[in-house]
């Protein structure tokens, strides 16, 4: 509980002090009814009693039933409010956390098991505290006020109590046992189920196009199984409690009154009468105190499973990110400059490096671009400028600083970044170019405007009837991949950047779109640093210095024609594109 209960605020222990009282009070009215019951017992059974002093005696029975039912619905108000208030405090929590996340830790988790955290975690934690404060507290208060209540009665009768109690506490803690791992596992299947939904939701189009409906069914029938079969388990084993407890209760309230039944056979006439008052009485009160085991038997299914969530959602909060915020930049002396020294990186846990001794200056309004095979490190060369990852050796600069003396807002602010996968979120075409904020007070239309024309998008989107507030469905689903990549460009753009990273972003653009978007760009934002990520010559043809990397070392550096005499392979990169003659007269 204590990894529940850390994340409570000073309102939410106020609710708690409070639930804790109105629990208490309710427990306390519910056991002066078997006291009320014995008076009007007492009553019918005397001969010459007054009907005014049953009526009596039943009216505050009833009052008392009538207020422990006003307490018990305060006592729903005030739990709900702690659960509902916990779950927005740890929602927030750990949506801060994951934002402040670098790629490590997210890959770390996976954005599977980070999704099922931030909801079905916290719901099961918000179940725990709802019904779990109520049972916590009222099980152990109702069985010591009941328990005190009857042990100065009839030793037979106290015994046989004791012994059903013995009785239900082995069947608890034999079930606990061997339900507790079970439960334990729900969690992870639930992440499982979770990615295998959502990996086939993403992918519909390519597994419809190969067929491989049958071959997702196999993976979530697996995953659906494994979970179905844990949860069966562990339910199976629960089920054992509840008649264990009804047995137990039954067959002491049949002990009780065997045992009754020979004590009042065996007592004085004036006797008989007061021990059937008593045995009325322990009776009540000794089923409250089974009962009060039985409630513990809800803590029991739902405990284990929450404790678990709890953890998890603990360990994402309590990760902190591999990059973390620097001291800050009050001035730098230059402008719109990228330099590596001697930088090597590897991603962790990897025994090899992904780059090696990396070193290049990109100057205030130069275009620099990098090309290579697939898999050489280009991505995740540029993944250290905006420190996605921190390089491993060596310094990455940005406006001659390290990178990592920059609070990240400082050197975001300086960056446009286009991935290389398109990536928009759902809203408008506005929403998305205008998106964030570079350090001013945000963008204007003019602005927007400016950005998609530069990015060859103006036609486009002008051709929609909404224009710009033309919607855009999640992941921009309903935009072809050249308009996402050029909305994305925009987005870079209208940021107005010292540095413009392109992260292969011109992949899906026709020659001629892409011929006139560089023109639009090297004309547009001519004092703007861009380094660019292609695969294609005539993307970089005409970039001011062309780094040429191979299995994370850069094996060539300079211009087109250059590197076309001196690079065997960025020779082989242009001849695998376009042939001898042409390459020649790019």
């Amino acid at each position: 509980m204590i990894s529940i209960m850390r994340h409570f605020t000073k309102r939410d222990w106020f609710a708690v002090a409070g639930a804790v009282v109105l629990i208490a009070l309710s427990v306390w009215l519910e056991l002066l009814m078997p006291d009320y019951m014995k008076d009007v017992t007492a009553l019918l059974i005397i001969p010459g009693s007054e009907i005014t002093d049953i009526l009596w005696a039943g009216s505050k029975m009833l009052l008392c039933a009538l207020a422990s039912l006003l307490v018990s619905v305060l006592v729903v108000i005030v739990t709900g409010f702690l659960a509902a208030n916990y779950s927005f405090n740890v929602r927030a929590k750990l949506y801060d956390a994951v934002e402040g996340f670098s790629m490590a830790e997210i890959n770390k988790f996976s954005t599977a098991s980070l999704i099922t955290r931030s909801t079905n975690d916290i719901t099961q934690v918000q179940t725990i505290i709802v019904f779990g404060l109520m049972m916590i507290v009222r099980a152990p208060l109702m069985a010591v006020f009941a328990i005190t209540k009857i042990y100065d009665k009839s030793a037979a009768w106290t015994i046989s109590a004791g012994v059903a109690v013995v009785i239900v506490m082995i069947v608890l803690a034999v079930c606990f046992l061997f339900a507790h791992p079970l439960f334990q596992r729900i969690q992870t299947l639930t992440d499982n189920i979770n990615r295998i939904t959502r990996e086939n939701l993403t992918g519909l189009r390519v597994v419809r196009a190969y067929n491989a409906e049958d071959f997702q069914k196999t993976k979530f029938e697996k995953a659906n199984d494994d979970i179905t079969n844990n949860n069966m388990k562990a339910h199976r084993i629960m089920a054992i409690m509840m008649p264990t407890m009804m047995l137990v209760m039954n067959g002491l309230s049949l002990i009780v009154y065997w045992i009754g039944a020979y004590l009042i056979d065996d007592a004085p006439l004036m006797g008989k009468a007061e021990l059937f008052l008593d045995m009325t009485v322990f009776s009540q009160y000794a089923l409250m105190v089974i009962m009060a085991f039985m409630m513990l038997n809800m803590i029991f299914i739902m405990g284990p499973r929450s404790l678990v969530a709890a953890k998890r959602i603990n360990e994402v909060i309590d990760t902190p990110s591999s990059i973390a915020d620097g001291k800050g930049v009050e001035h730098t002396e230059l402008t719109g400059e990228v330099e590596f020294r001697n930088v090597s990186f590897k991603y962790p846990d990897a025994a090899d490096y992904a780059l090696e001794n990396i070193s290049f200056t990109a100057k205030k309004g130069e275009t620099v671009a990098i090309i290579g095979s697939t898999g050489c490190g280009k991505s995740t060369l540029i993944n250290l400028i905006p420190r996605f990852y921190d390089a491993t050796e060596g310094e990455v600069l940005v406006d001659g600083v390290n990178v990592r003396e920059y609070t990240l807002e400082q050197l975001h602010n300086k960056l446009g970044y286009i991935p290389q996968r398109a990536v928009l979120l759902s809203g408008t075409i506005n929403t998305n170019v205008a998106m964030g904020t570079n350090g001013t007070e945000g963008y204007t239309q003019e602005d927007v405007e400016r950005a998609v024309a530069i990015a060859q998008a103006k036609d486009v989107i002008e051709n929609y009837p909404e224009g710009y507030e033309h919607p855009v469905a999640q992941g921009g689903s309903n935009l072809s991949g050249g308009q996402k990549q050029r909305v994305c460009i925009a987005r870079a753009v209208c940021r107005d950047p010292e540095i413009l990273i392109f992260d292969d972003s011109f992949s899906a653009l026709d020659y001629k779109t892409d011929r006139a978007l560089r023109e639009a760009l090297r004309r547009e934002t001519a004092g703007t640093t861009n380094i660019i990520v292609a695969q294609r010559i005539g993307t970089i043809k005409d970039a001011d210095k062309i780094i040429v990397l191979n299995d994370g070392k850069i094996v060539g550096m300079g211009k087109h024609k250059e590197l076309l005499k001196t690079c065997e392979i960025y020779h082989e990169i242009g001849l695998s594109q376009l042939g001898e003659e042409e390459l020649n007269n790019v």
